[in-house]
């Protein structure tokens, strides 16, 4: 329906040029100057005809096959019959190019426009739409000199428009610079120059609304491609918050308990297999909150917080202290998820890095923004080898908040500051 419309409307101008010249004086005729009327006439129409027809439209790209969902027969197997069949598996080159070779083919049968299958591609299309455009601009200031008739004017200042729409600057502004050299020529040969005046103005000024239009355009193009980015990085860490401190913990226990398991050491590996346990507990329960909360509006802050130090008291089995100063307020979404997140991480940490250790929360509200202090004394259990994207992950939610983080060793504890304004 998109490309519908627009190809009406040129339609629509191209007979409407054709009525209105054959109604201008003076009008078409074999004769004369009435034989350069049709001349023009024709060649204008032909033009804009080509203009319509060998110009490329914005390509699509299909869906590869790969990333193209399965279908619910496939999804319904048995897991043991989920391997791929040979019909899902990617094809070879040679059957690749021999799809594509056939795809082509049959194009033109598959109830096509009959002109796509002449359209052009690359550099080609760009050079002939050029050379197009830029006949149609001349052929409609001759064609204007002459008849003086509104419908060339607008034929004058789309095929500008279209030029700086569909070309680069450089070649629009060829074209622009052709149809204002172009009215100043027939203003100096009619001897009329204040009214060409008004005409190059026009197409100055369609020239600069179209180009900011298009750069409108792009800029929201980027600023889109930015916010997917942007997205893929928030869901990254999401992830990771939510699952795999959890999951990297339950793989260390799991390992330990293989090991002790071939040391006969079985009450010790058991404690390891509890401890997996509560840990993959913890992290589904995570996971709950993660859709939840996207599915619903989110608790305030500091219900969240508190919500978050009883599952740490359940699952570490020590306490969890939350203080909370300053007048309590509601921050921006963005703001309290990253809060609630850091305050997570932290405790995932505390659990993972210090088991034992009893941990504290502090979040402090004031007019310029929120203080949360997460702390925990040094634990004398060993805790799990390893490391990851925990502290990385919170210092990109800070940055993206106007915000700043610090982690590190204090008063023979460990912290966790992060400010962010309110």
């Amino acid at each position: 329906m998109s490309r519908v419309v627009p190809v009406a409307l040129r339609l629509g101008l191209i007979v409407l040029l054709i009525v209105v010249q054959v109604r201008a004086t003076p009008a078409p005729g074999l004769t004369g100057v009435a034989l350069a009327v049709t001349l023009l006439t024709v060649a204008l129409a032909l033009t804009l005809l080509a203009i319509l027809l060998l110009s490329r439209p914005p390509h699509v790209l299909p869906r590869p096959p790969h990333v193209m969902s399965p279908s619910p027969h496939l999804m319904s197997r048995p897991p043991h019959l989920m391997s791929r069949p040979p019909h899902l598996m990617s094809p070879s080159p040679h059957e690749t190019s021999r799809r594509a070779t056939a795809a082509d083919a049959a194009q033109p049968h598959r109830g096509a426009a009959p002109w796509k299958a002449f359209r052009l591609s690359g550099r080609a299309s760009q050079l002939v739409t050029l050379i197009a455009l830029g006949l149609a601009v001349l052929l409609s200031i001759a064609l204007n000199s002459i008849t003086h008739s509104g419908v060339t004017i607008g034929v004058l200042l789309v095929c500008v428009s279209l030029a700086v729409s569909r070309l680069s600057l450089r070649q629009s502004f060829t074209v622009g610079l052709l149809a204002v050299v172009g009215l100043v020529v027939a203003a100096e040969l009619s001897g009329s120059p204040a009214n060409d005046l008004t005409l190059v103005l026009s197409v100055c000024l369609i020239f600069l609304i179209t180009y900011a239009a298009k750069q409108r355009k792009a800029t929201r193009a980027a600023e889109a491609r930015e916010a997917v980015l942007a997205e893929r990085a928030r869901i990254a860490r999401e992830i990771h918050d939510i699952l795999a401190h959890s999951l990297s913990a339950q793989l260390v226990h799991l390992e330990g308990a293989k090991l002790l398991l071939r040391a006969e050491r079985t009450a010790e590996a058991l404690d390891r297999v509890t401890h997996a346990r509560d840990l993959a507990k913890s992290g589904l329960e995570e996971a709950r909150r993660a859709v939840s909360a996207l599915r619903e509006d989110p608790p305030a802050l500091p219900v969240a917080l508190r919500t978050l130090a009883k599952d740490f008291e359940h699952t570490a089995h020590q306490s969890c202290t939350l203080r909370i100063s300053g007048p309590e307020q509601r921050l921006q979404p963005e703001t309290e998820l990253a809060l609630l997140r850091t305050a997570q991480e932290a405790l995932t940490n505390v659990r993972r890095h210090a088991p034992g250790s009893p941990a504290t929360v502090e979040l402090d509200f004031d007019p310029t923004g929120c203080d949360l202090r997460v702390t925990n004394p040094a634990s004398a259990e060993k805790g799990s080898p390893g490391g990851g994207y925990g502290l990385v992950g919170m210092r990109e939610r800070a940055e993206l908040l106007g915000g700043t983080l610090s982690a590190g060793e204090r008063d023979g504890g460990f912290q966790v500051h992060l400010r962010v304004p309110a």
